[in-house]
């Protein structure tokens, strides 16, 4: 069974419906353990230019040296992503701001960078509140999930499968149907058995 770390970035926390649809995820997803980590302003700052510089000091890469060290330790990586302006939180930017690091989690070579993330399953949980998955009109609007798989892959985390609910802003009745198309998702991808968590 797989160590999960669930990465969640919504402003409205526990209340979210990125976050929900990972914690279904999880409920059928056979897993030995969870690591959690919630990113807001408080606990993932921006980069700066002082922040930055000090990255390259042992004092100063202690929340990047963290960060990464949890992304290494996990076989399974589930994200839990809003879409906020056609994009992901700057909660989210500013975490992959801190693990993209050259020598560590990436490294440049005579064929071209290489991602040092490797033989991890990602899972990506997003919520829309309209509909801009491939065939829809709004698709070209969508700049979360090419952004996403572009990074992740840069990273060498290429196993990546998203996971959408849309709709949420288009009525009642179209939620709870693009609710139920979500966790159908859900079910053809874990086999539909709740899973057992060792710890």
């Amino acid at each position: 069974m797989s160590n999960v770390l669930l990465i969640h970035s919504s402003v409205f926390g526990e209340n979210s419906q990125s976050l929900g649809l990972a914690r279904d995820f999880l409920k059928r997803y056979p897993h030995r353990s969870v690591v959690e980590r919630a990113l807001t302003p408080q606990t993932m700052p921006h980069l700066d230019g002082a922040t930055f510089a000090a990255m390259g000091t042992p004092a100063g890469a202690a929340l990047s040296d963290e960060l990464i060290a949890e992304l290494e330790a996990a076989d399974t990586i589930v994200l839990a992503v809003p879409m906020y302006n056609f994009s992901i939180p700057s909660t989210l930017k500013a975490w992959i701001d801190h693990v993209a690091r050259r020598g560590r989690t990436f490294r440049y070579t005579e064929k071209g960078p290489e991602g040092l993330l490797k033989d991890k399953k990602v899972f990506v949980l997003v919520a829309r509140g309209g509909l801009y998955s491939k065939g829809a009109p709004a698709a070209a609007f969508d700049f979360q999930e090419p952004y996403l798989r572009t990074v992740l892959g840069f990273l060498g985390l290429t196993d990546a499968t998203f996971v959408h609910l849309e709709g949420l802003a288009m009525g009642p009745e179209a939620a709870n149907a693009n609710r139920d198309k979500a966790l159908a998702e859900i079910e053809r991808l874990t086999g539909g058995a709740v899973a057992f968590a060792a710890s």
